[in-house]
């Protein structure tokens, strides 16, 4: 006969807590806990992308091994979320015994198809879900989610909405990074489908538009192939929010009537070389030196403006200002990290941070003279 429980709600902040496990069950406690301000340390051999990106930036604690006895002995509260029945039950009697607070995380439910909810169809639907702050989704995605059994999400995905979510919906973490993807596209199309064909309500929510550099047409022929129905919500592209977020707009009246938007990867050579024509660089952040020394060769300016804008409407947004010919050498030194956007063209003189770049230019320039005519 199951126990009955007693809710509360306990100030964690500034508090050890032990989170064991790091999948689909522990991953949206460490994201909580964080959030509350709580000292988290994380036991598991494996862990989601989002884990791993938290302990990388030193925001917890990671042991990457599986769970040993006396792993939570300091621990003033427990989250038992391996996953696994017997590890679950191991970390809760480890608890009592030492008198902490444990909570086990429940098992996500069956998703077979003979556990599919009664008289309902599955569906999937590929919302964008802008560059990342939270209130840039659409209504319709935000209506989506709010229905959503799953929610398969991706790593630049507006991530704060996934805590507004109904306990009971399952989080599939799929994030990908630079030369890092846990999670091949053939195994995140087949959890689309799996979960759709047995009756689940899928969110597949991604960062910026399902159809710019997203997969999302991949994944939209393997629902319609699976006989899943489908839908695309558009999403703002972070092609031209970004920018505009830096003050840069892709086209003026007078200085741009186009633009191109290429990731990192892709042949810069087969983009016009005028400044009038801005170029936007996603992903691109590891190759840009490559990529502007190609521009160059081909013909672009290399005095032609450039800027890299990290986070874009994140916490920590920046612009980095500089020539095509420098720009690379310059978000080195400015200690640039992704996510960022590139931008190449005329209408990077529009951002506020080229004019600051242009009166520290010249003070500096008027210093210089200053004291070459015997100034102090």
């Amino acid at each position: 006969m199951p126990q009955e429980t007693y809710a509360l709600s306990l100030p964690v902040a500034g508090r050890r807590v032990v989170v064991v496990g790091a999948g689909q069950a522990g991953t949206p406690v460490v994201r909580r806990l964080l959030a509350a301000g709580a000292a988290v340390l994380v036991v598991a051999p494996e862990a989601s992308p989002e884990v791993r990106e938290a302990a990388s930036a030193g925001l917890i604690d990671w042991l990457a091994r599986p769970y040993r006895s006396g792993d939570a002995t300091e621990a003033w509260l427990v989250h038992a979320a391996a996953g696994d029945a017997e590890v679950d039950a191991l970390v809760a009697a480890d608890a009592e015994r030492a008198g902490t607070w444990c909570v086990v995380e429940q098992p996500e439910p069956s998703t077979s198809a003979a556990h599919a909810p009664v008289g309902r169809a599955g569906k999937v639907a590929l919302v964008g879900g802008g560059p990342g702050a939270a209130d840039l989704i659409t209504v319709r995605g935000l209506a989506l989610l709010a229905e959503a059994d799953v929610v398969v999400v991706d790593r630049l995905a507006p991530r704060a909405l996934l805590d507004d979510l109904s306990p009971g919906v399952h989080i599939v973490d799929v994030g990908k990074s630079a030369g890092d993807h846990p999670v091949p596209q053939h195994e995140i199309n087949a959890v689309l489908v799996d979960r759709a064909l047995a009756g689940k309500r899928v969110v597949r929510l991604k960062g910026g538009d399902p159809y710019v550099f997203g997969r999302g047409g991949e994944e939209h022929d393997a629902c319609v192939a699976a006989g899943v129905p489908v839908e695309v919500v558009p999403g703002v592209t972070s092609a031209v929010s970004v920018p505009a977020a830096a003050g840069i707009p892709v086209t003026h009246r007078g200085v741009a009537r186009g633009f191109s938007v290429l990731t990192g990867h892709d042949d810069a050579g087969r983009v016009p070389t005028s400044g009038d024509h801005t170029l936007v660089l996603l992903m691109g952040l590891a190759r840009l030196e490559r990529t502007c020394a190609e521009l160059i060769a081909r013909g672009h300016d290399p005095h032609c403006p450039a800027a890299v804008i990290e986070d874009g409407f994140g916490p920590r947004q920046r612009t980095t200002v500089a020539t095509l010919a420098t720009i690379a050498a310059r978000a080195r030194e400015m200690g640039v990290r992704p996510p960022a956007v590139a931008v190449v063209g005329d209408v990077v003189r529009r951002s506020p941070a080229w004019a600051c770049a242009a009166d520290r230019a010249l003070a500096l320039a008027g210093a210089r003279a200053y004291g070459a005519e015997g100034g102090p």
